[in-house]
């Protein structure tokens, strides 16, 4: 597997902070997410990236080219979805993205067929002669990503690709994430504050924070399931119990394990061996209630920024980061 992003030391600082400090890593092909904090250097990362702006110190390679002397190289096979609203109001999708890939190099009718193309796999045919200026949210970020795609790149930097999107409008941008390297065997390489997103979408997270790496490791290792039940029971039928989690507390503890609650009504249980499981149950079913809810917790990305000292110390983070 040839890795398509690489990084030793990268170091990026300017006159008053430092955007990137010895970042060292490696991005194999697939859908990788890039995680953290607002100003902990991911856009400065995907600047120095594409070559449009030198590092302090240290080296990269994105496709095998260095990123210091063969930036030009890198941007005619690596695509780019930039955050911010960038599309002229007063010209179509189609002319927009004929133009884009006429920039990459492309022939003209090359470049008319490759646009119709990917305006069709990013929904967008049916309106692909409309100025843009009457688009929706949904709409301008699907135009953002055909111009991305339009050159059939190798790689590609998607920026907040869901922001300003409604929930239906984000699982839909998250498919065509997820089908760009399905479909077209395209690497993605996508940064967003919504870490339930990458938890979906990503095989692979990069977490990093104040410039370092907090963590680089598979999406399912992040998600692996923990040691805790969470268990939610219904009210008493005939509320002769007052409080029936409470009720459930403390005969679980009198059996011996260990309780907490998350919220009003889930009461977590950490689980000693298979009999937690049977314990939970029968005492539920003692106290004459149901059960709504008996699951494994599984760890999820956003506790690697809100991690206690002594694991922040395991896994060599900061105790209190957080995303925004």
């Amino acid at each position: 597997m040839s890795t398509v992003i690489a990084t030793d030391g990268l170091t990026k600082r300017f006159p008053r902070v430092t955007a990137l400090d010895q970042l060292t890593v490696e991005v194999q092909p697939g859908v990788v997410g890039l995680v953290g904090a607002n100003g902990a250097g991911k856009s400065t990362l995907i600047k120095i990236l594409l070559g449009l702006s030198p590092a302090t110190s240290g080296t990269g390679r994105v496709l095998g080219l260095d990123i210091a002397t063969e930036g030009a190289a890198i941007r005619e096979r690596v695509g780019y979805m930039p955050e911010h609203d960038c599309l002229p109001p007063d010209v179509s999708a189609t002319e927009f993205v004929v133009h884009m890939a006429r920039m990459t190099g492309l022939p003209a009718a090359a470049a008319r067929e490759r646009t119709a193309d990917i305006l069709r796999h990013v929904g967008l045919y049916e309106e692909r002669y409309r100025p843009m200026g009457g688009y929706s949210t949904g709409m301008k970020q699907r135009v953002k990503l055909a111009q991305a795609l339009v050159h059939d790149p190798q790689l590609v930097l998607l920026d907040e690709p869901t922001n300003g999107l409604d929930p239906v409008g984000r699982d839909e941008m998250l498919g065509l994430i997820r089908r760009v390297h399905t479909d077209f065997g395209i690497s993605v390489l996508v940064t967003t504050h919504l870490l339930g997103e990458l938890e979906r979408t990503c095989d692979h997270l990069v977490v990093i924070d104040g410039g370092k790496l907090l963590r680089s490791s598979s999406t399912a290792s992040f998600t692996e399931a923990t040691r805790v039940l969470a268990v939610e029971v219904t009210d008493h039928p005939q509320d002769a119990l007052a409080d029936p989690d409470a009720a459930v507390r403390e005969r679980l503890a009198a059996a011996g394990l260990s309780v907490a609650m998350d919220g009003a009504r889930i009461l977590l249980v950490e689980i000693e061996d298979d009999s937690t499981y049977d314990t939970v149950r029968d005492t539920v079913a003692d106290l004459g209630l149901g059960l709504v809810r008996l699951e494994q917790r599984r760890h999820r990305v956003a506790e690697i920024f809100t991690q206690p000292a002594d694991r922040a110390e395991r896994t060599g983070g900061p105790a209190d980061a957080s995303v925004s």
